[in-house]
């Protein structure tokens, strides 16, 4: 086994209006999730079930772990390729199918815009997004396929 990396995190329901959970729409969805040095992140459930649409849900951070791994991963595996990436944005999507209570996602597609300085790095650029995703630690611990569909640019030299 490797090297063991722990990560605490606090998470505190603020949303009692003043009788708890005393019926399904009594109780606000509103939440704090906070790192152990205090930093704080606004959370809440989808608005689909009764959340606050400017708050965090659970089902955006899972999406957002996995895009921004990738982005990680990719970056390190570009350096080791001698990929000069100069750009990188993500538009990534989760798709969760609901099954009673409960429900499940069914695949995170990453669609990542990657610039790089020259156009003999194309070819090393594209190559790069496959040993990411073998690197990357959230994508290895989910059950469900994360797929990723990369466009490759190259930096305009004239800038």
């Amino acid at each position: 086994m490797g090297d063991r990396h722990e990560y605490r995190i606090g998470v505190e329901w603020i949303g009692n209006r003043g009788t708890g959970t005393s019926g399904y729409r009594d109780y606000g969805r509103q939440l704090v999730v906070r790192t152990a040095d205090g930093r704080e992140l606004a959370g809440s459930a989808d608005p689909t079930f009764h959340g606050d649409r400017n708050r965090w849900n659970p089902e955006e951070l899972l999406v957002a772990a996995l895009a921004q791994c990738h982005m990680l991963s990719y970056l390190h595996m570009a350096v080791r390729a001698g990929v000069v990436v100069t750009a990188y944005a993500d538009e990534a999507e989760g798709t969760m199918v609901q099954e009673g209570l409960g429900g499940r996602f069914t695949e995170v597609l990453l669609r990542p815009v990657v610039t790089v300085a020259d156009a003999s790095m194309v070819d090393a650029a594209r190559a790069a997004h496959a040993e990411a995703f073998e690197h990357c630690f959230i994508a290895s611990s989910v059950n469900f396929p994360v797929r990723h569909e990369p466009t490759i640019l190259v930096a305009d030299p004239l800038r």
